[in-house]
């Protein structure tokens, strides 16, 4: 069966002054398989991340979470 991660992910601190992001690339195999995330506001805002850290869940959630109105730093 295909490795396939979630489509959207959210970052719980601003990334490049971003939080929501949506999967462009992957690859690698075991322990060494990354993500390519880019922007959905800023597209040519891309990351590298390893699926190790996409997992940690105080770093990353899967699919797009809402912001709370009090948080100004990114979206």
């Amino acid at each position: 069966m295909p490795w396939k991660p979630a489509e959207a992910w959210t970052s719980l601190s601003p990334r490049s002054g971003r939080r929501h992001f949506r999967v462009v690339l992957q690859g690698g195999r075991g322990s060494e398989r990354w993500v390519e995330l880019a922007s959905l506001l800023e597209p040519q805002v891309r990351l590298r991340e390893s699926w190790t850290q996409l997992q940690d869940k105080a770093q990353w959630q899967r699919g797009w979470q809402p912001i709370p109105p009090n948080d100004s730093e990114g979206i």
